[in-house]
């Protein structure tokens, strides 16, 4: 089935770093939210990673998304730079991951479709998830960074005192939707101190 041209195309992928419950929870949002249509790779290693972070089952997660590729699947239609999507979202996005792309590598659908999201110069929100960071790491991080990349770790915002782990994953998956510039009502947002004058 064709989508709508109205619809906006945001690939999401899900790698083997910790942190599904991001990529699940965006994938939710997603599915809720007006003309957006979704197209999900989930590698290897994030279904086993799944398998022990989250309560969704396999099935339920790809019934989230409008289109599930294999990994492998690098003739499917998101592999093309012809195929017009508004962004890419890696959520968690693995050092293995994130260093294929910072090396372009494509050797798999997620990091060939990272790879056409940059030559065609749509947005690609790296979620990236380790802990600490080796010189390796942080080269990578700048390289996928000049190559146009946006590395966007999932910080908590305290200071939005968050009561529930749900609060501080809703607050990560809010920020991918602000840089993919799609509305959202998912976490609240800063509006400067108040001072009162007495």
């Amino acid at each position: 089935m064709n989508a709508s041209p109205t619809k906006r195309r945001i690939i999401v992928a899900l790698t083997g770093a910790s942190g599904a419950c991001y990529g699940v929870r965006l994938l939710q949002i997603l599915a809720q939210t007006p003309n957006i249509e979704t197209h999900l790779i989930v590698s290897i290693a994030a279904w086993r990673n799944i398998a022990i972070e989250c309560r969704e089952s396999p099935a339920e997660i790809e019934a989230l998304a409008d289109h599930v590729h294999a990994i492998d699947d690098v003739g499917a239609c998101i592999a093309s730079g012809s195929f017009r999507a508004s962004g890419m979202v890696i959520a968690p996005c693995s050092m293995h991951t994130l260093a294929s792309i910072a090396h372009g590598l494509a050797d798999n659908l997620i990091t060939r479709a990272a790879d056409v999201t940059l030559k065609e110069r749509r947005r690609l929100l790296l979620l990236v998830r380790e802990s600490p960071l080796h010189l390796t790491h942080l080269r990578n991080m700048v390289s996928a960074t000049e190559a146009g990349a946006i590395v966007c770790p999932p910080m908590p915002a305290f200071y939005l005192r968050p009561t529930s782990l749900a609060d501080i994953v809703d607050q990560g998956v809010a920020r991918l939707l602000d840089l993919l510039e799609i509305e959202h009502s998912l976490a609240s947002r800063w509006t400067g101190e108040c001072q009162t004058r007495g």
